[in-house]
């Protein structure tokens, strides 16, 4: 029988909010067993990129990352929000590893092709070693990675950390029932944007097509939903999108995700 594994990834506005991430710190570091976190921090680097005078340039809701962008991208996720989660974690008794993508050679990426848009420093995963990923999680260390892969030749990448979060969770399907959980400020995916209450609180690739046809579903859920059942058709056990108290109480509100 395989042992569960726990990848969840927290957002840009879980991280801005010292309460919130708190609280999740908390609750993530007593869930017992292996567990794995992935963490973004748009929101920290575009304020950043302000105070340096470094213009940043958003399209779709996707970063366009220049060599500048690249550097404040680098500083902020590997540096200031990484080890200020690492911190956190370790104050709760939860051994914590902060990582990028180059550190032990754990995260390959390829620069993103382009097509309609030059997204510049992007990365696309090409692979995850989960072998170092389960040395790590067999010493009884918590792997916390960020949004910064490489491509093996000394170049480093913006890589978007839903995706890392799934791609984790995807390679280690093999050798663990892992379940993958996006952590966002909001209690799941809405029916009604205003309606904070709205969840909807199961998705299956039917119903997803109809929300997404019927623009319910638009912006930036529209990927995050697609890494969720790319996860789940590479044999992810569970899929869940909930807000930071679902890591402490899983049966509140929240959306399943489902083929």
């Amino acid at each position: 029988m395989k042992k569960r594994l726990l990848v969840a990834k927290i957002g840009g506005n879980i991280i801005e909010d010292p309460e919130a991430l708190t609280s999740f710190l908390e609750g993530f570091s007593k869930i017992e067993g292996p567990k794995i976190l992935v963490h973004g921090g748009g929101k920290s680097a575009t304020r950043l990129a302000a105070q340096l005078g470094v213009k940043t340039e958003m399209i779709d809701g996707r970063r366009i990352t220049s060599a500048e962008n690249l550097d404040i991208v680098v500083m902020t996720y590997a540096g200031l929000l990484n080890k200020t989660i690492v911190a956190g974690l370790q104050h709760h008794h939860c051994n914590a590893l902060g990582l990028t993508g180059a550190d032990a050679n754990v995260i390959i990426a390829k620069k993103r092709p382009v097509q309609f848009v030059d997204y510049g420093y992007v990365g696309d995963v090409v692979k995850v070693n989960s072998n170092i990923i389960k040395t790590f999680l067999n010493q009884e260390i918590t792997p916390v990675f960020c949004a910064v892969t490489h491509n093996s030749h000394g170049q480093l990448f913006n890589t978007n950390a839903d995706t890392i979060a799934s791609e984790i969770a995807s390679e280690m399907s093999a050798d663990y029932e892992v379940s993958l959980f996006y952590c966002f400020e909001l209690k799941g995916v809405l029916e009604n944007i205003e309606d904070k209450d709205s969840v909807i609180e199961h998705i299956n690739l039917e119903k997803y097509t109809e929300l997404r046809d019927a623009q319910i579903i638009t912006e930036g859920m529209l990927p995050k939903l697609q890494n969720c059942f790319d996860a789940l058709q590479k044999k992810v056990s569970k899929v869940h999108i909930a807000n930071a108290d679902f890591i402490k109480d899983n049966k509140t509100k929240h959306t399943t995700l489902s083929l």
